[in-house]
């Protein structure tokens, strides 16, 4: 099994914490919250996961910090999101590429969103993350380790 850590930012509701939280049960996953750490040496990890929902069509900028100073050349990399509209990877995709990383994959689903008008309707996305999304989210990442 490949020595995998994962980089992320969660908050509101957690979506993407539960995201990591299901990636990381039963496998040898390290989690940092790149909003409560900075630096992290990353070296000794086979496999990186930078993990965020998505903020205006981009990775929240305390994983694409966290990316660009902690990313060791050429590693292979993943990524994980949850979003209310959109999705996308492009924001980390372009910050990895700074470090010549080999992107593995990416996995996004949709999360529970108050967000400013949002919440006067109730939110978007209710229950997403839900059973469905996180065992999706596994088995991406299964066959990443493979």
């Amino acid at each position: 099994m490949l020595k995998t850590v994962i980089a992320y930012h969660s908050s509101h509701h957690g979506n993407t914490k539960k995201l990591v939280e299901a990636v990381a049960r039963g496998h040898d996953v390290t989690l940092i919250d790149a909003s409560a750490q900075a630096r992290a040496d990353l070296s000794g990890y086979d496999l990186i996961g930078f993990a965020s929902g998505i903020y205006a069509g981009s990775f929240h900028p305390d994983v694409l910090n966290f990316a660009r100073a902690n990313l060791p050349e050429g590693r292979r990399v993943f990524f994980l999101y949850t979003y209310a509209g959109l999705g996308s990877a492009k924001s980390i995709a372009a910050a990895v590429r700074e470090k010549s990383a080999q992107v593995a994959g990416e996995f996004g689903c949709r999360g529970f969103n108050t967000f400013g008008p949002f919440k006067l309707i109730g939110g978007t996305g209710k229950g997403h993350p839900d059973q469905e999304d996180l065992e999706n989210a596994r088995r991406f990442f299964e066959g990443l380790c493979q």
